[in-house]
Parts: C-alpha cells; structure tokens; sequence
C-alpha cells in the first residue's frame, strides 16, 4: 500500500480525474490486486480534526483506516453496514474517535 499525503487542490484533481467529481475530498483508494494507493489531503484532515476536536494525528490515521478498508473491497454505500461495523471495530482496537461513516450516519 501506498499513501499519499497532498493538498486540497491534488485531492480535487484526483476526485475529478477518476471519480468525475470536481470537488477535493479527505481520502480517496485506488484498489490494485495486493494492495493498492491511498491519496488524503492534508488541508480537508486538518479542517476535520479541528470540527471533531482531535489532533490532525488522530484525523489522519483515521483516513488511512477508511481508505484501507476501500482497498479491501468494503464499500459504506453499497454492503449494508459492513464498512461502518469494520470500521468501527478497529476504530475501537485502535484507540481512535469517531469514523468517517459514523459521522455521517451512514
């Protein structure tokens, strides 16, 4: 696996390119047999983590979480809740706050 720690304006690039959505997000997975790439901006991290009141340590690592359980195949708008169960479980093993689904009540 490889993670790329960028800014708003690569994260949106990348969005637009192979998401065709012209928008930065956090976190995006790119899926490859074995592992793949996992590109998080910096700036939507450190935005978060001041909205959810933890340090950009803990808002960064809990992309990296979310944007590997993409890579394993788990998609939160498609399984049912599986993402949201298997993030939260290492969310929890992890010592790391509220997810990404869980925030958004997905």
């Amino acid at each position: 696996m490889t993670c790329l720690v960028s800014d708003d304006a690569e994260l949106q690039r990348l969005n637009k390119q192979f998401r065709g959505k012209d928008y930065a997000t956090d976190v995006l997975s790119f899926p490859e047999d074995g592992g793949g790439e996992i590109a998080i901006s910096f700036d939507r991290a450190t935005a978060q983590a001041a909205e959810m009141g933890h340090s950009v340590d803990e808002e960064l690592r809990i992309l990296m979480l979310h944007g590997v359980l993409h890579l394993n195949g788990l998609d939160h708008e498609t399984d049912k809740g599986e993402m949201r169960r298997t993030e939260e479980c290492w969310r929890k093993k992890l010592g790391l706050p509220a997810g990404l689904i869980k925030r958004v009540g997905a």
